[in-house]
């Protein structure tokens, strides 16, 4: 029988909506958990999961999952508001999860939202989960892609101001998201992987009338990898690139910086009631790649508006773990 695969699964700032999604999550997992293909351990506070499990109208024996209490924090935890007191719960969970990993005891991160602005109030002075997981795990060059069915895109740069990224868009740190991309889409099951790569600027530079980084860092790159019969195109203008990745041009994209990357994932990804203009669910994956462990993540925030109502969606948090599976399972039919 083929080992489970244990997914550590961080509770994000308790006083959002992790604790409710990820009950929902393992309760609608529960047929692969009992079939042994996975195992969902928690980490995070053990009173938020019960109270969770109450408002979504789940009996906490129904919810097949381990739970590890990273607590005790000094300080009450307020529902759908930012505190410190979240934030150290959220810190905690994360450098457990990775200590799980690095010892053998997890295969995989799944991480729930937490809040930047908590993390920092608790002295945790981090830009993200991204950030956290390189200075924890002592890896700087991490690569953030977001995932919504076949729209797979990689970022080169992430969490920075727009007048940073021409600067940390260098032929090093793009080999690297490129190399980590390709190895990500073979783990998944395609064999020659096809990516394209958008430009920086507008109409990917105009031969250059618009910006000379197409010509000087992008292009070479990707001539490179051309020469070596890798299927790396581009550079793509930034407002077509990607309707050529729903067309099936490409397997995955490579985006320059953050907006450019996470608009049109996220446009396909929310489910919005047209007659209330409100968003009703989400679905997608932030994968962390280029790490010595793996994570995955939903593909929203913490929703601190409608934490405790027991009405959050978990369909982002069962996709992340869900590709979590995906990963490591080609991960092991390849040997890695």
């Amino acid at each position: 029988m083929t080992k489970a695969i244990r997914l550590a699964v961080t509770m994000g700032d308790p006083s959002g909506i992790g604790p409710e999604i990820i009950a929902k999550a393992a309760h609608q997992l529960r047929k692969d958990i009992a079939s042994g293909r996975l195992e969902f351990i928690v980490l995070g506070s053990a009173r938020a999961l019960d109270t969770a499990c109450a408002q979504a109208g789940l009996a906490r024996e129904n919810v097949p999952l381990t739970m590890i209490d990273v607590g005790p924090v000094n300080g009450k935890i307020q529902t759908g508001k930012i505190t410190a007191v979240g934030g150290e719960w959220a810190y905690r969970a994360v450098k457990k999860a990775v200590e799980m990993v690095q010892a053998g005891d997890a295969d995989a991160i799944v991480t729930a939202p937490l809040s930047k602005e908590a993390l920092h109030m608790a002295g945790h002075h981090f830009e993200g989960h991204t950030e956290l997981l390189a200075h924890l795990t002592g890896q700087r060059d991490a690569v953030m892609m977001l995932a919504h069915g076949p729209m797979r895109v990689s970022h080169v740069t992430t969490h920075c101001a727009i007048s940073d990224i021409a600067g940390r868009v260098t032929p090093t740190r793009l080999k690297r998201v490129i190399d980590v991309t390709l190895e990500a889409l073979e783990c998944l099951g395609i064999d020659k992987p096809r990516i394209g790569v958008a430009g920086l600027n507008p109409h990917a530079g105009e031969g250059g009338i618009l910006g000379k980084e197409e010509a000087d860092i992008i292009t070479p790159v990707i001539q490179d990898y051309a020469a070596r019969g890798i299927a790396v195109s581009g550079p793509v203008p930034g407002d077509t690139v990607f309707i050529k990745l729903r067309g099936n041009h490409f397997d995955a994209v490579i985006a320059m910086y953050h907006d450019q990357g996470h608009i049109p994932v996220k446009l396909l990804g929310f489910n919005v009631n047209p007659a209330t203009g409100q968003w009703e669910a989400i679905s997608g994956v932030n994968v962390t790649l280029g790490l010595p462990i793996l994570r995955t993540s939903v593909d929203h925030g913490t929703a601190f508006d409608i934490a405790g109502k027991g009405v959050a969606n978990a369909e982002s948090m069962i996709d992340a773990a869900e590709y979590a599976l995906k990963l490591l399972e080609g991960r092991r039919k390849k040997g890695l």
